[in-house]
């Protein structure tokens, strides 16, 4: 599992590889986005291609009882299930300026969608991460530099750069 801890928090830089930042992504709804996010961790190798679809059907389900859309662009798609060792995560960067339809909790358009999938077993954990993503991308900075890198890698800089901030 990749995870660290700064002061019992995670560090996002951490919790996904720079090849799991996606820029560039166009997702044609919030649907797409969950499947073309899960589609990623399958191509990468972290998470079995047999598996893929009932995380997909978990992660949907999750999101039709009540929307993971965040305020200020953010939404956090996300499901606890069986069968994985530790977190998984992918993060897409949307390309469109005017941002995409996730029901956000605040009725603003996304631009950065974060996919999580956690071990059932560890409900702590579950909380501590969506706690530590919201708590770096709720700062402006992080969010407006995410979404204007131009590579995965800068973009991951931007975590980085936001854990830190963090200390």
């Amino acid at each position: 599992m990749r995870t660290a801890r700064l002061r019992g928090r995670m560090r996002l830089s951490e919790l996904f590889p720079a090849d799991d930042v996606i820029v560039g992504f166009q997702p044609t709804d919030k649907w797409d986005a969950i499947k073309r996010l899960v589609d990623h961790l399958v191509a990468r190798g972290r998470l079995p291609a047999e598996k893929s679809q009932a995380i997909f059907e978990a992660v949907c389900t999750r999101e039709r009882s009540m929307s993971t859309g965040m305020e200020q662009g953010v939404a956090i798609p996300h499901a606890s299930v069986d069968g994985v060792e530790g977190v998984l995560a992918a993060m897409g960067l949307v390309s469109d300026p005017a941002g995409m339809a996730f029901d956000a909790i605040d009725g603003r358009p996304t631009r950065v969608v974060v996919l999580l999938v956690i071990p059932r077993a560890q409900k702590l954990l579950h909380i501590r991460t969506l706690a530590d993503i919201a708590r770096v991308l709720s700062k402006d900075s992080v969010r407006d530099h995410l979404v204007s890198a131009k590579s995965s890698q800068e973009a991951w800089d931007v975590l980085h750069e936001g854990d830190a901030a963090r200390r």
